[in-house]
């Protein structure tokens, strides 16, 4: 395996181990200073529309979404586990590498049922940081856009 592959499937792992953790602090460390993260249904994508369920187009805006999730989840109380595959590297380029990886989301709620929440695909641009990387842009490309609940924490 090589080393950016190594380097990317570490900060999916740590991706989502920090989000189910609810560690949204650190996980906000993952993204570059200059970031973006949009989630988006894979419909769309394909159609070239540009409607999503989620535009942050700045770091400060992904920040207002942490702050804004942390009074939302006083009233969907719920875990995540989120499962994610291993990536493929889709373009290298001098300052950092472009990555898919589909992932899997579930929520367990606070009665103990478990649902599955949401799957899609990762389609990422990772800037390089030392021997590792941090996410610079992030499309959550979800495969439905039928969300049964709140989408507050990240995907």
């Amino acid at each position: 395996m090589s080393a950016d592959l190594f380097a990317a499937c570490d900060l999916l792992a740590q991706y989502g181990a920090l989000v189910d953790a609810a560690k949204y602090d650190e996980w906000l460390e993952l993204f570059s200073k200059r970031c973006s993260y949009y989630v988006k249904p894979r419909e769309n994508h394909e159609l070239g529309l540009p409607a999503g369920l989620i535009f942050c187009d700045s770091r400060a805006m992904l920040e207002d979404r942490i702050l804004a999730l942390r009074i939302a989840s006083k009233y969907n109380l719920h875990n995540d586990r989120h499962i994610i595959g291993l990536p493929r590297i889709v373009a290298n380029e001098p300052d950092g590498i472009s990555i898919e990886a589909p992932f899997a989301v579930y929520q367990t709620e606070q009665e103990g049922d478990t649902r599955l929440f949401a799957t899609g695909l990762y389609c990422d641009r990772l800037e390089r940081s030392g021997d590792s990387f941090k996410i610079s842009e992030k499309l959550v490309r979800i495969d439905s856009f039928a969300i049964q609940t709140l989408l507050a924490t990240p995907l």
